[in-house]
């Protein structure tokens, strides 16, 4: 398909600087685009490529506007944009109502009419599927799960029982959503298995990655609200809750009964203790360890910047020595007649 640049400007409330009529097909990156193509600029790293640029169209901020030798659409959100764009030149394939004979339903299912079920699927006793869903091959939908309307399960996306998920939400392939949560008791040097009984209840708008699982609550319900964002190869666990439109990157790992705020972001290989609560709109850089609350909003990390190998070791040399020099320091302050900053603090 192909949309007018007038048309697009009407559409998404941007001001066009260009032809109107000037129709593109697709988009692409600055550096890779054609004459049919529409491109953006959000991160100024790639502003040197603009110039070059042999797009159709480009999505970008009236700061950047003199640069653009084509067409424009100035937006204040030029990725935001950009995205809405890029789902009206490459939408999802539609659903194709039906289920395919391979599949394999219980009798007390119900599937909507205008949903669609992909092939060798398991489809349990009152599970529900909502109106035009859509079901991947090799999906696994345990007893009383549901879907609600317009859900997308990608392929090999396995629900456990009960589990919910909320309109227009998405899971891409390998998401299993309600295993048993890790539920152990210790007892005379083994461990005895905690029967899990909740369930995980998914919001809407929810878009889960590839290979992430999130486990349901040993007692109550591991709750996902609505709006929120996993990454591929995230773990929730059990009796986690975290807020509306929060977003996780890749490798995160959550423990039980931790729950995170509304609008927080995470950066990739996180690492939550259990039971501590993250406050709203917190933002937490990469590769950090959460082993406390937070409180209050603002930006965290708890991680070092790379260095080279042997500036490093020497870095740990200091920390592991920093101690030692604490109580050495502490001992001359008393020598002095000085009281510490840190005694200071702690009275």
């Amino acid at each position: 398909m192909s949309v007018s640049l007038g048309e697009l400007a009407v559409r998404f409330g941007c001001e066009l600087r260009g032809d109107p009529d000037r129709r593109v097909g697709h988009v692409a990156t600055l550096a890779n685009a054609d004459a049919r193509s529409l491109a953006f600029l959000a991160n100024p790293r790639y502003r040197q490529q603009l110039a070059a640029t042999r797009a159709a169209a480009v999505v970008l901020g009236a700061a950047s506007a003199a640069e653009c030798p084509t067409a424009m659409l100035l937006s204040e959100n030029p990725y935001a944009t950009y995205a809405r764009i890029a789902a009206v030149l490459h939408p999802l394939p539609p659903v194709a109502p039906g289920v395919h004979p391979t599949a394999l339903i219980a009798p007390s299912a119900r599937i909507d009419p205008s949903a669609e079920v992909r092939a060798y699927c398991t489809i349990g006793e009152r599970a529900v599927i909502g109106p035009r869903s859509f079901v991947g091959p090799h999906s696994i939908l345990a007893e009383d799960a549901q879907l609600a309307a317009d859900v997308r399960l990608v392929a090999r996306v396995t629900l456990g029982p009960r589990v919910t998920v909320g309109a227009r939400s998405v899971l891409h392939p390998g998401v299993v959503i309600g295993g048993d949560g890790f539920g152990f008791a210790p007892e005379r040097g083994a461990w005895l298995k905690v029967p899990q009984l909740g369930t995980v209840c998914i919001g809407d708008d929810v878009e889960i990655g590839a290979n992430t699982t999130v486990d349901r609550g040993a007692i109550d319900d591991t709750v996902i609200e609505e709006g929120v964002k996993l990454d591929n190869l995230i773990m929730i666990g059990h009796n986690v809750r975290i807020g509306a439109h929060s977003a996780l990157a890749a490798l995160t790992g959550v423990s039980g009964s931790t729950t995170i705020g509304r609008r927080c972001m995470i950066g990739g290989a996180c690492g939550f203790a259990g039971h501590i609560t993250i406050a709203d709109d917190v933002v937490i850089t990469g590769c950090s360890v959460i082993s406390n609350s937070i409180p209050h909003p603002g930006l965290y990390s708890s991680t070092l910047p790379i260095e080279e190998a042997h500036a490093w070791r020497r870095l740990v040399a200091r920390f592991k020595r920093s101690g030692v020099l604490e109580e050495r320091l502490r001992r001359l302050e008393r020598a002095l007649g000085v009281k510490s900053v840190r005694e200071e603090s702690h009275d």
